[in-house]
C-alpha cells in the first residue's frame, strides 16, 4: 500500500508538473519540449530529486508516446499524397539527407564513437521536428503560404525515410550482421510497400472496417490495432514506431479525422512522458562536456536546413522571401531526434550520445521557432543593404563618368494568400 501511494504521488506530480510547464510554454508561445527535457534532467539520474517507484511505468508510457507520435503523423497524410510527394519531391529529400545527415555522422567519427554511433547521430541531425514545425506554421499564420507545401513535402519524405532508417538502426544496435540486417531491411520495405499498396487500393474498406459512430469504440479499435501492429512489427525486428506510422497512413477520411481528435490528448500526454523519460536517463553532469560539440553541430545543421529549404523552394518556383521562410522553418529538431537517440541510449552503444542529443535538441527546439520567424526579415534586410550599397556605388560611378550600372533592387514581392501577405496585411 505504501509503495502504491508513493507511485500515485510521484506519477501525479509528474503529470501535474508537465501540465504547468505546458501552460507556461503556451503563454510565451514556444514549444514545451525543452521544458519537458529539463524536467526529466531534474528528476533523473544525478538530478535534484530522482524518482523511484514510478520509473518503470514512465518507461512504458514513453514507449506508448513514441507509438502515438508516429500514428498521429501517419493520420495526417493519405497514401496517395505520399506517393505523389515521392514522385515530385524526392530530389529535395535527397538534398535534405545529404546536407543534414552527413554533419552528424562526421561529428560522431571525429569524436571517435565509431560507425554505428555515426549512423545514429546522422539521423538525429537529419530529421526535423514535424510537431514543432506544424505548431510554428500555425502560430505564424503560414499554413496557406505558397512555400508551405514544400516544407510539408520535405517533412513527409523524412517521415517516409524513417520506415527504412529505423529498421537499419535497430539491426545495427542489436549487433546484427550484414545478412540479418539485410533481411530486416527487406522485411521493413516489404511491409511498408504492402501497407502503402493496401492503403491506396483498399483504404476505404480498411477505414470502413475501423469506423464507428461511437467515439469510445473508435478510440479502442484504433488504439488497439495500432498497439498490436506496433508489437508485431517489433517482434519482426522492424521498429514499432514504423508500424504505428503505417497504421496511420492506412486510415483516411472521416475515420482518420475522428481518430486524430480522439487520440490527440493521449498523444500529448504520453509524448510529454516520453520526453521526460529521455531526460530521466541523462545525467545533467554529462551535458557540459558535450555542450561545445552540440552547439557546433546545431550551428552547422541550422545553416544546412536553411539551405535545404531555400533550394527546395527555389526549385518549386517560390520567390526569394518564401525560400528564406521555408529554410528557416525547417531548422527545429525535436521528437524524432530524441526517438533515434533513445534507441542508442537503450542499447548502450555510447554514453555521451544521449547527453549530446539532449543538448542539441534543446538548442534547436528553442532556436527553430526564432529562425522560422526571423530568417526571412533578416535576409531581406541584408539584401536591401547590399542593394543600397551597390546603388551608391553605381551613382558614384555615373557621376565620375563611368558606365557602371547599379544592381537592381531586391525583390519586394510578398507571397500572398487570399489577398494577404505573410504578415497578415491586406
Amino acid at each position: 500500500m505504501h509503495s502504491s501511494a508513493v507511485f500515485l504521488i510521484e506519477f501525479g506530480a509528474i503529470i501535474l508538473g508537465l501540465g504547468l510547464l505546458g501552460r507556461f510554454a503556451g503563454r510565451f508561445q514556444f514549444s514545451p519540449i525543452p521544458l519537458y527535457l529539463l524536467a526529466g534532467l531534474a528528476f533523473g539520474e544525478g538530478g535534484l530529486l530522482p524518482l523511484g517507484t514510478s520509473e518503470e511505468f514512465v518507461a512504458i508510457g514513453a514507449e506508448i508516446g513514441v507509438i502515438l507520435l508516429l500514428l498521429m503523423l501517419g493520420l495526417e497524410y493519405t497514401a496517395s499524397d505520399l506517393v505523389s510527394n515521392l514522385k515530385t519531391q524526392y530530389p529535395a529529400g535527397l538534398v535534405d539527407a545529404a546536407l543534414n545527415a552527413l554533419p552528424g555522422a562526421a561529428m560522431a567519427l571525429l569524436l571517435g564513437w565509431g560507425p554505428v554511433a555515426a549512423v545514429v547521430l546522422a539521423g538525429v541531425t537529419w530529421i526535423s521536428s514535424s510537431g514543432v514545425i506544424a505548431k510554428v506554421l500555425g502560430d505564424l499564420g503560414r499554413l496557406g503560404n505558397r512555400e508551405t507545401p514544400v516544407v510539408l513535402s520535405i517533412l513527409v519524405l523524412e517521415d517516409l525515410s524513417m520506415a527504412v532508417y529505423l529498421p537499419i538502426v535497430t539491426a545495427l544496435l542489436a549487433g546484427a550482421g550484414l545478412a540479418t540486417g539485410s533481411v530486416t531491411l527487406a522485411i521493413a520495405l516489404g511491409v511498408a510497400g504492402l501497407v502503402l499498396l493496401l492503403a491506396v487500393r483498399y483504404g476505404r474498406h480498411i477505414s470502413r472496417f475501423v469506423s464507428s459512430d461511437d467515439p469510445e469504440k473508435l478510440l479502442l479499435v484504433v488504439l488497439g490495432l495500432t498497439l498490436v501492429v506496433a508489437g508485431v512489427a517489433q517482434q519482426l525486428q522492424v521498429s514499432a514506431a514504423v508500424g504505428a506510422f503505417l497504421v496511420g497512413i492506412a486510415l483516411s477520411g472521416e475515420v482518420a479525422e475522428g481518430a486524430h481528435n480522439l487520440l490527440a490528448p493521449l498523444r500529448d500526454l504520453f509524448a510529454a512522458v516520453f520526453f521526460v523519460f529521455f531526460g530521466l536517463h541523462t545525467d545533467p553532469a554529462s551535458i557540459p562536456p558535450v555542450l561545445l560539440p552540440a552547439l557546433a553541430l546545431a550551428v552547422v545543421t541550422a545553416f544546412t536546413k536553411i539551405a535545404t529549404g531555400y533550394w527546395a523552394a527555389k526549385r518549386a518556383g517560390i520567390s526569394a522571401k518564401g525560400r528564406w521562410r521555408a529554410g528557416g522553418t525547417l531548422v527545429a529538431r525535436g521528437e524524432f531526434s530524441i526517438v533515434i537517440a533513445g534507441l542508442a541510449v537503450t542499447a548502450g552503444i555510447e554514453p555521451s550520445l544521449g547527453p549530446l542529443a539532449t543538448a542539441y535538441v534543446l538548442i534547436l527546439v528553442i532556436v527553430g521557432p526564432l529562425t522560422a520567424r526571423y530568417t526571412e526579415p533578416l535576409a531581406t534586410l541584408l539584401t536591401r543593404r547590399r542593394a543600397g550599397g551597390a546603388a551608391s556605388t553605381g551613382v558614384a560611378a555615373v557621376e565620375s563618368g563611368s558606365e557602371t550600372l547599379a544592381e537592381p533592387a531586391a525583390d519586394e514581392a510578398y507571397d500572398t494568400v487570399d489577398g494577404r501577405d505573410v504578415l497578415g496585411r491586406s
